[in-house]
């Protein structure tokens, strides 16, 4: 069911996207290879059962198990938003219901006013290609559109009545609303719980930098550039988190203590100011504490924290203010907007399930949907991870009809039974989908055919024709849609991002060789300056894996990122206790 950020066979941004390059990434072996689950993997896969299992046994008591894929929609709500602080994530969880509800009442109202297959199929290719621009734009995060998609279109093709719509709405309404509260019950238990994890990955990813930082002038293919991306990445995530986590508290402190250690691990991994709190071994012992149940442990100060606290402080000000809302409205609304690099994704997926759910009516499939679902869970940040989704969910599909053939005799025993085996496979589906795509497949498939089963018995002969049917057709027509529509926005998205951290970089040497500049500017503007230089490494690993567009700016790519990781680094020997800088609980 999630559409895991897991990317296999990540292209990498050193080598210019040619064809004949993108060819030789689009390896089988590295899309279908396993990874590690995820560290949170028994959280969204615990949330999904609890929020069905409540529903699903309620229209058992009552007798009502065809009103069941009403009452799914709101409970597969329960998947979204796990990793964000419980303040973000009451707002988000909710945002998600309300969409599900919007996208199902669409559906609804479609198919209660035509039969007209084709009139369906145009509707929920649109709903795919709207639903994948808006959890894109406001990264919601894994699993992203496909669930979305999934309810809708089913719908589209359920027999309905505009008299039966609020009823049914409400079903997955009252459901959302369950599966909101399922998602922040944790809050009760460990109310730090997103953050802790977010600052352990930090710590973690700061001591493999810490342990081997590569030399800083020899060829981008050593491992220290990789390892000090990852280690931007992984510390910016926890500052965004302690950000939206809500009013400090003696536990945020903390963390947000060890984040300044963990920054001065990335920023400065070698010798000199700060060399002390890179000591990877003390860097996993932090890690190892505040991940665990105990007392997030207190490190002795790091220099600059009383400054970094301070501006944390006044961030978190400044994003709650009326003009930090305006100004997050606004970025969301050009990520929205014409020359968005979304856009093109956006006409992919129209047209790939468009294709897709066209081809299967004329081949007289009678569930189009299923092909126009899978072409739309196709479709990632580029074709090179398209392509891999395409193997992972042909492989994961084909697998999983032929558990359902196995397990649909069990299913069959009796209504209680067939609850049971769709609560099994939505736990099995998260539980294995973290370590890869087409292994979380296997258990999509037998329970999406399953459901079904609750408004009647199937043929099994048709019930897998038509879903093998519809995979290698939605598949191959998705894919193909992706090859034709391209994406030459990838490059120049690189090209803004460049200006950006250029920009960015300007700024934060201008803070270090100011001896006045406030400790909340220069916290500001090295904070942005490793947001532009993750927001460039995601925009650099998107272009590469593109087909037919212009070359990257290879060059500068690599000059900009190592310029922006020196001034982080000069950043480090600037800071120290700052005594006009007032103390807010820091030391």
């Amino acid at each position: 069911m999630s559409d895991t950020p897991v990317r296999p066979g990540r292209p990498s941004v050193r080598k210019l996207p040619q064809l004949p390059s993108a060819v030789r990434g689009l390896a089988p072996a590295s899309a279908l290879r396993l990874s590690r689950p995820s560290d949170t993997w028994f959280k969204p896969a615990l949330s999904v059962v609890v929020a069905s299992a409540v529903p699903h046994l309620t229209l058992l008591a009552v007798g009502r198990l065809d009103l069941i894929v009403y009452t799914m929609a709101g409970s597969l709500c329960a998947l979204y938003g796990h990793g964000l602080p419980y303040a973000r994530r009451a707002r988000a969880v909710a945002g998600v219901v309300l969409g599900m509800a919007a996208g199902l009442a669409v559906s609804l109202v479609t198919a209660s006013l035509t039969g007209s297959t084709a009139v369906l199929i145009a509707v929920g290719a649109l709903l795919a290609a709207v639903q994948k621009v808006l959890c894109d734009a406001t990264r919601i995060g894994p699993p992203g559109h496909v669930i979305f998609t999934f309810v809708s279109s089913a719908a589209l093709f359920a027999p309905q009545r505009l008299g039966q719509i609020p009823g049914h709405l409400a079903l997955t309404l009252g459901a959302g609303a369950f599966a909101w509260l399922v998602a922040l019950a944790p809050a009760l238990v460990r109310r730090e719980g997103p953050e802790r994890r977010a600052v352990a990955r930090a710590l973690e990813a700061a001591a493999v930098c810490a342990a081997d930082p590569g030399p800083r002038n020899r060829d981008a293919a050593d491992p220290g550039p990789r390892h000090r991306h990852a280690a931007a990445a992984a510390v910016h995530a926890a500052w965004q988190c302690l950000l939206a986590s809500g009013r400090p508290t003696p536990v945020r402190r903390s963390l947000e203590r060890l984040v300044v250690h963990a920054e001065a691990a990335f920023v400065a991994p070698g010798p000199g100011p700060g060399a002390g709190a890179a000591d990877p071994e003390r860097l996993r012992a932090w890690a190892a504490l505040t991940r665990g149940r105990g007392p997030v442990p207190t490190p002795p100060p790091a220099p600059g924290t009383a400054d970094e606290l301070y501006g944390i402080d006044a961030e978190r000000a400044v994003l709650r203010a009326r003009e930090g809302r305006r100004a997050a409205r606004r970025a969301l609304l050009r990520r929205l907007g014409p020359g968005s690099p979304l856009l093109p994704v956006a006409v992919r997926t129209l047209i790939g399930c468009a294709l897709a759910g066209y081809l299967c009516a004329a081949l007289g499939v009678g569930r189009p949907y299923w092909a126009i679902v899978t072409a739309a869970s196709l479709y990632q940040a580029n074709i090179t991870l398209s392509w891999n989704r395409t193997l992972q969910r042909t492989l994961g599909n084909l697998l999983g009809v032929l558990v359902f053939a196995a397990v649909l005799p069990v299913s069959r025993i009796s209504p209680l039974a067939l609850v049971c085996c769709c609560l099994f496979f939505g736990f099995a589906a998260e539980a294995l989908i973290t370590r890869n795509y087409w292994l979380g497949s296997v258990a999509v498939t037998p329970m999406a055919l399953l459901v079904l089963e609750f408004g009647g018995a199937h043929p099994a002969g048709e019930l897998i024709g038509d879903r093998v049917l519809d995979t290698v057709l939605g598949a191959a027509t998705g894919f193909l849609a992706a090859t034709l529509v391209t994406n030459r926005r990838a490059t120049g998205r690189v090209e803004q991002a460049l200006d950006a951290t250029d920009r960015a970089r300007a700024a934060a040497e201008r803070t270090v060789a100011d001896p006045a500049a406030a400790p909340t500017e220069r916290d500001r503007t090295r904070r942005a300056l490793t947001a532009s230089l993750v927001e460039l490494r995601e925009a650099g690993d998107t272009a590469a894996g593109e087909w037919w567009q212009r070359a990257l700016p290879e060059q500068r790519l690599l000059a900009a990122e190592r310029a922006g990781h020196r001034t982080l680094a000069a950043t480090a020997p600037r800071r120290g206790p700052a005594a006009h800088a007032p103390s807010i609980g820091a030391e």
